[in-house]
């Protein structure tokens, strides 16, 4: 470490206090050199290096290893056997360990249910507004639906106060009568008097209103009583009696009881209807008013707001048409009319196009469209939205589409129709819930005039305005207030972390790493827990440089609420941040593994350069290239001059997600960089819209493109289209970076022609742990075996029979230069070449691309499992260096954020490797926001200004040195660049 004084303390990390830090003694996981490490409490702690320096091995294998551990320890017995027994990392001790969160870059999630609301909990509290704060308006007449309760119908009573002359007030209540199915007045009447009610009030008969004993009625004939049931509106009298106040002028309480009781009997006698007269001096009704406790209104009866009504994984609440998925198999406009260019006389819809669909369809809008001023000329695309709609409704002069495909349903006996429906289907947004996936009359209810579809369908910025700006009333207020604490602070931590572009209605499964990762964050600050140790794992990719400021002081308030933040990252303006600096290194793999230096930005400032002893001798001073990049003493420089393009791709017309109708032209031959901030739609324009358009174009099988209307251009002098993503390289544990390259076919050969080998007749398949012959037999080859225990998580042990060697004693018994298969498989790519430069030169020759691309670091038969994204998309381009290509020259790789999880030094080699492959002839195509690639691009192209619907717009194409001549606050990228170029 640093010599000063406040951190030669921490040499010893035996004296040191476990309350007040994180104590690491001789870590030896993976490539850690025994390493003490000491990590102060509540403090924002960056651990940063080389890519494989062991950052991840001391953060993750280390640390949150224990962390769980320790966790799993403290469990019951019967908890843990279904836990599995974790390994204890090999550490001396650990001491002070907090609850340990892990934050990775994976979406764990697959469930097609989860969504970005549900996620993050916003929309839990969402739902638990909505039912008690919401109020329903009727769909036909815009008014709110009531229902009136008892406190409603007493309060309406005691507003009469006594008269001027001091006498009270008089009143009766009242229930309609009803005359149940099947049965007499007659008999109605002799129920109401056996349960114990006297009177009735006739209102419409030949004496108009009066008030009359069930007994003496029932003295009449009974055709007499029955014959009044047609003639006059019937009510049963429950109570009539007098207001009455005590000395101050409050209600009294005993008649405020009765009448309570008296208006509860009036609703279960009359079908929830009650009637309050306040009888005047004539004995008259002076005032009368019908009260209901039905939710109801213009005919309708409405659902009450409950949390189940709004809630889309309940039968209750899921909207009836997709189930509570937000997707319908229906018919899918983009493949009913797949070119706009073309004019409906041109044949833009594509099922009219036969001669029998044209006759019955298509000839009697062209005959007619006249008759409405319909442009049957003009292309589809500059229709208006109303012409547009009126080709799927039709009118009185030309069946439209929805009636052409009612017809196509119509006949699906014949398997001709069947097959013409199967080509226009496809997963389109339900019309019903309009993907919101909730029952059509939860919309009925809303806050401030939003229903709850409305919020989630807006994206989170908008939505965190609304709740920013809301004003409820009074009583609302009241029963809101907690909630919306929640919301807004919930809503406020999204769009810290750079996610306001997204809706709440996103599926989870959509995401990329880094945003889930996001949003992760976002939660885990909302829960507001304390005392825990968060280990975060490059939380800023994916981030442009503008939103990394924002996501730093969310890391900040986590460590403020009292947790110890802990963050592998590589990002400059993080390291910047931190409270303490700790670098892993000096270099990756076998050569890394040492504390380097650990401190403030103070020693950094102090003792720039001068580098750490390291952990053992304590003697020799390590030299810390993340130190020399933060401090300018090592830099990417420049490229001397930028290539120009005499050929381009151009791509028009695309309006795929918030793209605005974009028209974009891709130089060839260069290095191309597509920038901009997070959500301003980069991944759209080029992963759904540019990558399947030119796939389809050169005839390769791809998912259906995005909208746009052309691609033109040299598009001829394309070959071939390579998309070098984050998707692991294989999923099996039997797939590794030198089978990947091709490689390993060559080791086989070179083993195979060794002198022994030949001797017992080996040939090269018998040094593959894929197929029968020289593999281990017991593990077939997978160097483990899978005990599979009853009611406990499986066990993976160490094959017995090979000692994990994946071969037979036999096979390992040849050897080049001293190594078997298996010690060479176990080399790291670094120790490799060095070993092949004296053993087999042509093997080193085909290694030398994965170290090019900074992954000297891995092992050669590491399983590809075990990769991480960025590392696997690295392979990927290694096998395109090492000679493998056959469309050398004609290929358009796109890369998307090839920095990922790599430090400065490494973004140096692959920025080396990629312009090897343009100087080779291909153009290289890159997603990214790193400031370090963008300054080395030869052409960039720029999308915002913001993310969400507020982006997708081409906001710069130029050169970097083009680009930061724009004035200052007019271009976020440039103002970032600004200090690079």
């Amino acid at each position: 470490m640093i010599q000063t004084t406040e951190t030669e303390n921490l040499r010893s990390v035996d004296y040191l206090d476990p309350k007040q830090f994180i104590i690491i003694k001789g870590a030896k996981v993976h490539n850690l050199k025994n390493i003490d490490v000491a990590i102060p409490r509540n403090q924002l702690v960056v651990l940063t290096g080389l890519s494989g320096s062991g950052k991840s091995s001391l953060a993750f294998d280390t640390l949150f290893a224990e962390g769980q551990r320790m966790y799993v320890e403290s469990l019951s017995s019967y908890a843990r056997q279904f836990l599995g027994r974790m390994e204890k990392p090999e550490v001396e001790y650990i001491k002070g360990v907090s609850p340990a969160i892990a934050i990775e870059q994976k979406v764990t999630t697959r469930n097609p249910r989860s969504t970005v609301g549900t996620s993050t909990e916003i929309y839990d509290y969402l739902k638990l507004l909505f039912a008690r704060a919401g109020v329903t308006y009727s769909p036909i007449s815009g008014g709110e639906v009531k229902k009136d309760t008892v406190t409603d119908v007493v309060n309406f009573i005691f507003q009469h106060q006594p008269e001027p002359d001091g006498s009270s007030q008089r009143v009766m209540i009242m229930a309609p009568l009803i005359i149940h199915p099947g049965r007499t007045l007659d008999y109605e009447l002799k129920i109401l008097l056996q349960k114990g009610y006297t009177r009735i009030v006739a209102d419409g008969g030949p004496t108009g209103r009066q008030v009359v004993q069930i007994e003496e009625l029932l003295e009449h004939p009974q055709e007499q009583i029955n014959a009044l049931a047609s003639g006059a509106t019937l009510e049963i009298l429950i109570d009539r009696g007098t207001v009455l106040f005590d000395d101050s002028g409050q209600p009294d309480e005993d008649t405020q009881y009765r009448f309570s009781d008296s208006v509860q009997t009036a609703f279960n006698e009359g079908d929830n209807i009650c009637r309050v007269d306040v009888v005047g001096r004539s004995g008259g009704p002076a005032e009368s008013r019908t009260f209901s406790d039905k939710f109801e209104l213009d005919g309708i009866a409405f659902e009450e707001p409950s949390v189940n009504l709004f809630t889309f994984n309940n039968p209750y609440g899921a909207c009836r048409r997709c189930d509570g998925f937000g997707k319908v198999l229906g018919i899918d406009p983009d493949l009913v009319i797949p070119d706009k260019n073309l004019s409906v006389f041109e044949g833009a819809i594509m099922p009219w196009r036969s001669e029998k669909m044209s006759e019955e369809f298509l000839k009697p809008l062209l005959k007619n469209g006249i008759r409405f001023d319909f442009p049957i000329h003009r292309p589809y695309k500059d229709l208006t939205p109303e012409q547009q709609e009126l080709l799927w409704t039709g009118n009185q002069y030309f069946n439209g589409l929805n009636a052409f495909f009612e017809f196509v349903e119509s006949q699906t006996f014949k398997v001709q129709y069947r097959v013409m429906l199967s080509r226009y289907r496809g997963k389109t947004t339900c019309p019903e819930c309009r993907g919101s996936r909730l029952r059509k009359d939860a919309s009925y209810v809303k806050v401030a005039g939003k229903s709850i579809t409305d919020l989630v369908l807006m994206p989170i910025t908008q939505v965190g305005a609304f709740f920013r700006s809301l004003e409820l009333p009074a009583h609302q207020q009241q029963v809101a207030n907690r909630i919306l604490v929640e919301i807004r602070n919930r809503l406020d931590y999204m769009e810290r972390v750079g996610l306001g572009y997204l809706t709440l209605n996103r599926l989870t499964n959509s995401l990329s790493g880094g945003e889930y990762q996001r949003i992760k964050l976002a939660t885990s600050l909302g829960s507001a827990l304390v005392g825990s140790m968060y280990i975060l794992d490059e939380p800023s990719i994916g981030l442009h440089p503008r939103d990394t400021q924002r996501l730093v002081s969310v890391l900040e308030s986590l460590r403020d609420m009292g947790n110890t933040v802990i963050v592998v990252e590589h990002e400059e303006e993080v390291m910047r941040a931190a409270d303490q600096l700790i670098d892993i290194g000096p270099d990756a793999g076998i050569n890394g593994g040492q504390l380097v230096f650990q401190g403030t930005w103070d020693d950094i400032a102090q003792g720039a350069g001068h580098g750490a002893k390291g952990n053992d001798n304590g003697s020799e001073a390590l030299r810390s290239h993340t130190i020399d990049f933060l401090t300018g003493a090592e830099t990417i420089p420049v490229p001397k001059f930028r290539r120009t393009a005499t050929n381009f791709l151009e791509l028009k017309g695309a309006r795929e997600n918030n793209l605005k109708n974009v028209d974009v032209r891709i130089p060839l031959n260069t290095l191309t960089v597509v920038t901009g901030v997070s959500g301003s739609g980069k991944s759209t324009l080029i992963r759904k819209v540019l990558f399947p358009a030119l796939c389809r174009l050169k005839g390769d099988a791809a998912e259906e493109a995005g909208k746009y209307d052309s691609l033109e251009g040299s598009v001829d002098r394309i070959a071939a289209v390579e998309m070098i993503d984050q998707n692991p390289i294989g999923k099996s544990s039997r797939s590794n970076p030198v089978t990947y390259i091709k490689a390993y076919d060559y080791l086989r050969q070179v083993m195979a022609d060794q002198q022994i080998a030949k001797a017992r007749g080996y040939k090269p398949s018998h040094f593959s742990f894929n197929v029968d012959g020289g593999r281990c037999e017991v593990c077939q080859g997978e160097g483990e075996v899978k005990i599979e225990m009853q009611f406990m998580a499986d066990i993976y042990l160490k094959c017995e029979g090979c000692n994990g060697k994946r071969f037979k004693q036999e096979v390992l018994e040849v050897t080049l230069h001293d190594k078997n298969v298996s010690d060479i498989l176990d080399m790291t790519v670094d120790e490799a070449i060095e070993f092949f430069r004296k053993a087999e030169p042509k093997m080193a020759d085909k290694l030398m691309p994965l170290q090019e691309v900074g992954l000297g670091y891995i092992g050669l038969g590491q399983s590809a499992n075990t990769l991480s994204g960025g590392e696997a998309q690295r392979v990927k381009l290694a096998s395109f260096l090492s000679k493998g290509n056959p469309n050398k020259g004609q290929t358009l790789f796109i890369f998307d954020e090839p920095t990922t999880g790599l430090h400065f030094h490494d973004i140096r080699k692959l920025l080396k490797a990629i312009n090897a492959l343009v100087d080779q002839g291909d153009s290289v195509l890159i997603i990214e926001h790193n400031t370090e690639v963008i300054k080395s691009a030869d052409h960039i192209i720029d999308l915002g200004p913001e993310g969400g619907e507020a982006g997708g717009y081409v906001t710069f194409t130029g050169t970097p040195e083009q680009m930061v001549e724009l004035p200052e606050g007019q271009n976020y990228t440039a103002d970032f660049l600004r200090g690079k170029v």
